[in-house]
């Protein structure tokens, strides 16, 4: 239980990291901006917009995912994390296009650009607090296994990248006055905008959707179990995310003539050594009597029953 607090401090502490420096960037990107005028700043703003959204969304989640089970919500509310990861990515899909939709106007019509001095200065540091951030995410990310968290950490990786290309267009502009460097550089950033978008979109919808977890994962429970003692087989396994948590439903196949008593103590050793394995999952085990014939999920799905 303190380990499981102590993680939902952490996530907390980097969501509210999140939006606290995606408002000190906007303010700071939105001041370089006017006095620059430069395009790949406005892109990196908008990215940094996108950010606090993203930030706001990850806080909200957080929130509602490291609150207990309810009546009403008896799994938990763990996939309130998916949500806000599949909304960052429409926020950010947009934006993204919005910048692209700018830098061909830019093209057409190229926009000089001043005062670079002061744009170089104000995105390394916005560089370097994001790389602050992102270390902080990551530690938190890799210790809760938060969807939420690691969405919004992908934000501010972006947020690196992109200030990163911004000082090298300001840096052309400001020597050798290549104009046209700064739409270019704001085109290739939407356009990492648009695909970090997708890999946003496509987890947060294999979670929402119950897409089974790894391979690896699921080999982990055929090999727990078939080294048990008092089990001849399993069949019917379906796996989850909820949120950080993992879920797992399968169906042991047990001995028939033993007790019901005995029957459970096998059962139950199984789903201490999963939860061992995959410390605050959640386990549903249904025992079946072992050699009976029956229609199987796995029949439905693979046309054969494996262990």
């Amino acid at each position: 239980m303190l380990s499981n607090q102590n993680d939902n401090f952490l996530k907390k502490s980097a969501a509210v990291a999140g939006v606290s420096l995606a408002v000190m960037l906007i303010c700071l990107k939105f001041f370089a901006f006017l006095k620059t005028d430069s395009l790949a700043i406005f892109s990196s703003l908008a990215d940094s917009v996108t950010d606090l959204f993203a930030s706001m969304v990850s806080f909200i989640a957080v929130y509602f995912s490291t609150k207990p089970a309810s009546k009403s919500h008896r799994y938990g509310y763990g996939k309130t994390e998916a949500l806000s990861a599949f909304l960052q990515a429409i926020f950010v899909g947009a934006s993204g296009v919005f910048v692209i939709v700018d830098g061909i106007k830019r093209l057409i019509s190229p926009v000089v650009i001043e005062k670079t001095d002061v744009g170089i200065f104000i995105m390394l540091f916005s560089i370097f607090a994001t790389v602050i951030l992102v270390l902080f995410q990551t530690y938190v990310a890799n210790k809760t296994n938060s969807l939420a968290i690691k969405a919004d950490r992908a934000h501010y990786t972006v947020d690196f990248l992109t200030n990163s290309a911004v000082v090298v267009s300001l840096v052309l502009v400001h020597f050798w006055g290549f104009v046209y460097f700064d739409v270019i550089a704001a085109l290739f950033i939407s356009i990492y905008l648009l695909y970090n978008a997708y890999e946003l979109a496509a987890e947060a919808i294999e979670q929402i959707t119950d897409k089974e977890l790894s391979p690896e994962i699921r080999q982990k429970i055929h090999d727990i179990v078939a080294t048990s003692p008092g089990i001849h087989g399993m069949h019917d396994l379906r796996t989850r995310s909820l949120g950080d948590i993992y879920c797992f439903e399968l169906h042991l196949e047990i001995d028939g003539k033993i007790s019901l008593f005995e029957a459970h103590e096998f059962a139950d050793a199984v789903e201490h050594q999963i939860m061992k394995e995959f410390p605050g999952c959640q386990v549903i085990i249904h025992q079946d009597p072992y050699g009976i014939h029956e229609d199987r999920l796995d029949h439905q799905i693979e046309g054969s029953c494996r262990l």
